[in-house]
């Protein structure tokens, strides 16, 4: 932390009654009793270092919502409900985003239909109507001849130098392993419209492009809950509306506007109730929000597409739910840093001392009177700032480079991402059950990755988990097709799990404070751009089932061996000007470890050993506030508004 930011006092009444007398009665110089770097109640400590007789002016403690918290209660019964009620949005989030996936699907084996030899069995009508290729039937082709002579004549079998033609009637299709008709069968989107289903999941994202600036500019104007309301009725108008369709262009339509709703409808959530929770329980509530409500979800999905064997009602089913949205006033408030931001400082504090009542808790009037001149003197500097935008970054020469590192980087998690959850059709087995054992993977690896990141930091565990992931993807590719395969990419779609969850938090941590929200948003868009390409990856298959899988390999390669390029945040001051942003990192090797280095404590100089004692980090590499990395970071974030900052920060940035 730098300048005032490093005056962070703890807020407790007794302590600023006791520090008012020691100061009157002249035994006292600097009584203030500061936070340590670690940013949580438990790393107070009071500061009674004697300087003289003279007693220092008294000055207002700095309080932040990093400070109350623990006094009004960190995890407490209501933030305990709120972590609860992430679980609809959780599921809103995971159907809005894989649901298109089995509403598109199409059986491997479907043919031409015939309607002259539709009394026949189906392997009669094969043999005389379709081409072989490669030793399996032509999916594209059927023989042009008159099968009401043909059948007249007796022939049951169809004679290889036939003229051939592509289907005109229409095609049959093969529903043993997809047991229903899906809107990519009824439509026929196969051979020359065989990437139809494809362009409309790219019109999918291009919609959540434009929603998550739409839906951005809505929660800086109005407020959190009203775009997340808003964003959630959209996705349910556009996601039933889709059952309703007759033609591509008319579902190509319902899926942009369903695209709206992706991230938003369960990211506005997901910030409101970290918001609430105290930072040494932001972690837990991050991953595990992800790793339990997110991946039943997603496993849950398949099996809700296969015994409901339909595909309208599976877009009726999945979308209706969104509709308790309008409930969520009832129960989640308003963002209070957001009305903090919006100079409504005492509708904050109201909010808080409803959680205090709820929580049984009871925090002194003073506590908050100190935490609204807090507020007040923060608006005050940041309109003495000037305003910032995302050019920004691009002005020096290491920013610069770090945020061009985060974007590519984040483009390839993306990328990696969405196609190892696309391909999963493409693997040899049946999809439903590969699905959900592909998703399953977002548990363990979201599990591991809570008791490890803060451990062996994010550099090192983002290249190790990309570069893993590659080489699975890569060996899928040459093991036998089949259950060898299809264990070597669910291999690699685990290890890109954890390297999404660290490239989320990454960029929240490396980009200054005064730019952070919008330079995230930013990367996150780019990332929608990635992922716009990735379905026409997967598409690759109809190639070749090895390409989707080698392209995604090499990209997990590239993007984590890019990690190394990037500076280490763990146990480290998290930037705040664009000056701290140029700087940071400055010094570092690419072979620091975070787990063995000393760290050296802001206040007593005193060096902590965190894991193996080996090396010691200047002081400007030192212990940051990780679960709180500046005091004015959280609030001052929601002060720099745009038209590009959404709230979204990331699945697991918590710690802005």
């Amino acid at each position: 932390m730098e300048g005032q930011a490093k005056q962070a006092y703890f807020v407790n009444e007794a302590f600023n009654h006791e520090e008012q007398q020691l100061g009157a009665g002249g035994g006292g110089g600097d009584n203030l009793h500061r936070r340590k770097s670690g940013g949580t109640s438990h790393g107070l400590h009071l500061d009674l270092s004697k300087k003289g007789d003279v007693a220092p002016p008294i000055t207002t403690p700095t309080i932040d919502f990093d400070d109350i918290l623990p006094l009004i209660g960190e995890f407490g019964s209501y933030q305990k409900i709120l972590f609860l009620c992430m679980i609809p949005f959780s599921f809103f989030v995971a159907f809005v985003y894989f649901s298109q996936i089995f509403m598109t699907l199409i059986p491997e084996q479907h043919w031409c239909h015939v309607p002259e030899l539709e009394a026949l069995p189906v392997e009669a009508r094969l043999a005389l109507s379709i081409p072989m290729a490669n030793g399996e039937y032509n999916n594209c082709y059927m023989y042009d001849v008159n099968y009401t002579e043909v059948l007249a004549k007796g022939m049951m079998m169809a004679d290889t130098k036939w003229p051939q033609v592509k289907c005109r009637n229409g095609w049959s299709y093969n529903f043993t392993e997809i047991p229903y008709s899906t809107v990519a069968t009824e439509q026929n989107w196969v051979c020359d419209n065989a990437a139809l289903p494809t362009y409309a999941q790219s019109i999918f994202f291009l919609g959540a492009i434009v929603g998550g600036l739409l839906f951005g500019w809505i929660a800086d104007r109005f407020g959190r809950i009203p775009a997340l309301i808003s964003c959630n009725l959209v996705g349910l108008v556009a996601g039933v509306a889709t059952a309703f369709v007759s033609n591509f262009w008319e579902f190509a339509a319902m899926r942009f506007f369903v695209g709206f709703a992706f991230d938003n409808c369960f990211t506005m959530m997901y910030i409101l109730v970290l918001e609430y929770v105290g930072p040494k329980y932001r972690t837990f509530v991050a991953n595990m929000s992800i790793a339990i409500f997110f991946t039943g979800a997603a496993c849950l999905l398949p099996w809700i597409a296969y015994f409901l064997a339909d595909w309208k009602m599976l877009a009726i089913v999945t979308s209706a739910p969104l509709l308790l949205v309008v409930f969520t006033p009832l129960i989640v408030p308003e963002s209070a840093r957001w009305l903090v931001s919006q100079g409504k400082v005492d509708k904050a504090i109201g909010i808080l001392k409803q959680l205090e009542r709820r929580n049984g808790k009871q925090v002194p009037p003073q506590t908050y009177k100190n935490f609204s001149d807090s507020c007040q003197r923060m608006r005050e500097n940041e309109s003495q700032n000037g305003s910032y935008s995302v050019l920004d970054l691009f002005k020096s020469p290491r920013l610069r480079r770090t945020t061009l590192l985060l974007i590519v980087i984040w483009m390839a998690i993306s990328l990696v991402f969405d196609g190892h959850v696309r391909n999963v059709g493409s693997l040899g087995l049946d999809i439903f059950f590969t699905f959900t054992v592909a998703c399953f993977t977002e548990f363990p690896a979201d599990t591991l990755l809570t008791f490890t990141l803060d451990r062996f930091g994010r550099r090192w565990l983002a290249c190790g988990s990309m570069v893993v992931s590659g080489i699975f993807s890569l060996l899928a590719t040459v093991v036998p097709m089949g259950i060898y395969s299809a264990s070597m990419a669910i291999m690699g779609r685990f290890f890109v799990n954890i390297s999404y969850n660290i490239g989320l938090q990454y960029a929240a941590e490396i980009l200054p404070t005064v730019v952070r929200a919008q330079g995230v948003a930013f990367i996150h868009i780019m990332g929608y751009v990635a992922s716009i390409i990735a379905p026409f990856v997967v598409y690759l298959a109809n190639i070749s089932p090895s390409l989707p899988l080698i392209i995604l390999g090499l990209l997990g390669v590239f993007g984590g061996l890019l990690s190394l390029l990037l500076p280490e945040t763990l146990h480290h001051d998290l930037p705040q000007t664009l000056s701290d942003g140029e700087e940071f990192g400055r010094g570092q090797s690419i072979w620091d470890f975070p787990c063995l280095a000393k760290h050296v404590d802001d206040d007593d100089e005193a060096i902590r050993p965190k894991c193996e004692d080996v090396e010691v980090r200047s002081q400007a590499f030192v212990r940051g506030t990780q679960t709180g990395a500046s005091l004015n970071a959280s609030t001052r974030g929601e002060l720099r508004s745009s038209i590009l900052r959404r709230s979204v920060q990331s699945r697991n940035s918590t710690k802005l």
